[in-house]
């Protein structure tokens, strides 16, 4: 029987190939990664926030007669806050870990989770009383500290799957730019 030929691999199958090759050596949860792109995060959301709250007392921006309750407004505005905050710290981790966007930017939000389990227990451990105000002004004051209602359970959830929504989105963006640069650069390996 005469042996069979084998047609060289074309110039996309040697490019997947290199690629699932670099992910299997550089891929999977970039921690330090995540830890930059949680501190940008925190960063845009404290700058954002306080934009926010410019805008709102410099324009007296309140509630409108026969419009929607005021909370409401601060609860959507707290949301586009923290989904552009996460999504930009997603992106930082995306573009640094080049791989796995999805995973660095649920990397970003476990490293906010984890930060704010760590302060939560700091704070019950020390005795010390803290004043959370700071806290609800930067979800827009619709947080009211002093009470754990079903409705402040609610609006936990909605910003825990707020900001892993925007850091999962932003960590696919991030890696992405990556995907553009292979697809443009990739050399062709001779075969053998």
């Amino acid at each position: 029987m005469a042996p069979v030929e084998q047609t060289p691999p074309t110039a996309r199958e040697q490019r997947r190939a290199a690629k699932q090759e670099q992910r299997r050596q550089f891929g999977g949860t970039k921690w330090g990664s995540a830890f930059f792109g949680w501190l940008t995060a925190l960063g845009t959301a404290v700058l954002l926030s306080g934009i926010a709250a410019a805008v709102t007392q410099g324009y007296g921006l309140t509630a409108v007669p026969g419009g929607p309750p005021a909370g409401v407004v601060a609860g959507i505005v707290a949301a586009v806050v923290l989904f552009v905050a996460y999504f930009c710290g997603g992106y930082v981790a995306g573009r640094m870990a080049r791989f796995d966007g999805a995973r660095q930017g649920v990397a970003v939000w476990l490293w906010a989770v984890l930060v704010a389990v760590a302060v939560a227990v700091l704070v019950a451990v020390s005795g010390t009383p803290v004043d959370l105000t700071p806290l609800a002004a930067l979800v827009g004051g619709v947080l009211d500290p002093a009470s754990l209602t079903i409705g402040g359970l609610i609006l936990l959830s909605a910003v825990l799957l707020v900001g892993l929504v925007g850091s999962v989105l932003g960590g696919l963006a991030g890696m992405r730019f990556h995907r553009r640069v292979d697809r443009a650069t990739a050399p062709v390996v001779p075969t053998v």
